[in-house]
């Protein structure tokens, strides 16, 4: 059973555990997710659809990520979350936080790693990912709109492609 840690408002940890599943946080309690966004050269975006057997969201496309276990920093979850459930190694040069977003009882940060990977080469973790792909821009907005693709709200996609463009004219 997966334990998280329980943070306050500012992201400090509070000293408290909770086991995932089994948690009911009070307000002012959350708990660290992160999500990290595949965006290759041309900015082009790895998109992943989870397992048909994940209790939560199952079969959507939906973004890389998931809960920081206890101990955890952000850098570290991310890091973690993007070899296990795709095969893509990342380092501090790589891995480039983007933003921090506050959730009801959750706070999600969001990562960027750019990379030109084969989508054939990637190692999928089975009970995770069902599988992933390449899509331009325009295709993901289509796919969101469609709901083919896991909807995390205007102000969540506003912000993450705002920080993308940004680091992007940056870095590429």
């Amino acid at each position: 059973m997966e334990k998280w840690d329980i943070l306050n408002a500012d992201g400090t940890p509070t000293g408290k555990t909770a086991l995932r599943g089994k948690c009911n946080l009070k307000p002012g309690e959350y708990h660290l997710v992160v999500h990290i966004w595949v965006v290759s050269s041309r900015g082009e975006i790895l998109i992943q659809r989870r397992s048909d057997s994940k209790k939560l969201m199952p079969g959507e496309w939906a973004a890389t990520g998931g809960a920081a276990i206890s101990g955890e920093d952000s850098y570290t979850a991310a890091n973690r979350e993007l070899y296990e459930e795709l095969g893509i190694p990342s380092n501090k040069q790589t891995l480039k936080k983007l933003a921090r977003i506050k959730r009801r009882n959750s706070l999600l940060d969001v990562w960027l790693v750019n990379t030109n990977v084969d989508s054939g080469s990637l190692r999928l973790q089975q009970d995770e990912v069902a599988d992933a792909r390449w899509v331009t821009r325009a295709e993901f907005m289509e796919m969101v709109k469609n709901g083919q693709y896991h909807n995390y709200g205007k102000e969540y996609f506003d912000t993450v492609f705002q920080k993308i463009d940004e680091l992007m004219e940056v870095t590429v």
